[in-house]
């Protein structure tokens, strides 16, 4: 069985996890989730955030990250690939050397991300707009005003940070075939060369639609 880091994505926390947890537990895996650095819009860096995945890391571990999350463990499987079994991106930003998830975010016109969030007056923090964000990441949740409601600021820095150096480690992509934030089409271009790939027929929020069926495709992922 695998032992699970659960990353969240932008705006989010450890808490989008909740429903995942008991799910992979139940089906043998350890199953974890931590708060990135930055939350509430606080000043870090992708290097921070990195460091802290892998303070977290025990012993050898599955990297799940979710949409923004997929810099962040990247990040962190590059700092200490030996304790990294696998990456796994879900509907996530998944870097390419030199790009940063702005950049990437920049190259698709399609992308409803675009006018969701608004940036602060400094330019170094912005927020999702919580009427948006029931309709863009939370449209098929049970709960999607309680959701939205939960978001918070997030520093610009990480968005602004490229990756130059890749870990050489196993990697798997989950996409959401419904998903308003990242269009389908734009996940499958950036997974390109992963060949372990695996589709939800999910918003951008699995965890929350459908957190059983997400647990059960990272239990196929797990070893791929």
């Amino acid at each position: 069985m695998a032992e699970f880091l659960l990353i969240h994505g932008a705006g989010h926390g450890a808490w989008a996890w909740d429903e995942v947890i008991p799910k992979l537990t139940a089906l043998g895996h350890g199953a974890r989730a931590i708060d990135l650095p930055g939350r509430g819009g606080v000043a870090t860096t992708l290097e921070a955030q990195a460091q802290a995945i892998v303070a977290a890391l025990q012993g050898p571990t599955v990297l799940v990250g979710h949409s923004a999350g997929g810099f962040a463990i990247t990040a962190a499987a590059a700092m200490a690939p030996e304790r990294v079994v696998r990456l796994i991106y879900l509907c996530a930003f998944i870097p390419q050397p030199g790009r940063s998830i702005a950049d990437l975010r920049r190259a698709c016109p399609g992308i409803g991300l675009r006018g969701a969030y608004r940036v602060a007056a400094d330019r170094q923090s912005f927020a999702f707009d919580a009427n948006t964000a029931k309709t863009l990441f939370f449209h098929d949740c049970p709960a999607p005003a309680q959701a939205a409601a939960r978001l918070c600021a997030e520093p610009v820095t990480p968005q602004e940070t490229a990756l130059e150096r890749l870990p050489d480690l196993p990697r798997a992509a989950i996409f959401c075939t419904e998903d308003r934030a990242i269009p389908l089409g734009f996940q499958q271009d950036m997974a390109t060369g992963i060949a372990a790939r695996r589709s939800l027929p999910s918003g951008h929020s699995p965890f929350l639609s459908m957190p059983g069926a997400l647990a059960r495709t990272l239990t196929e992922l797990s070893d791929c």
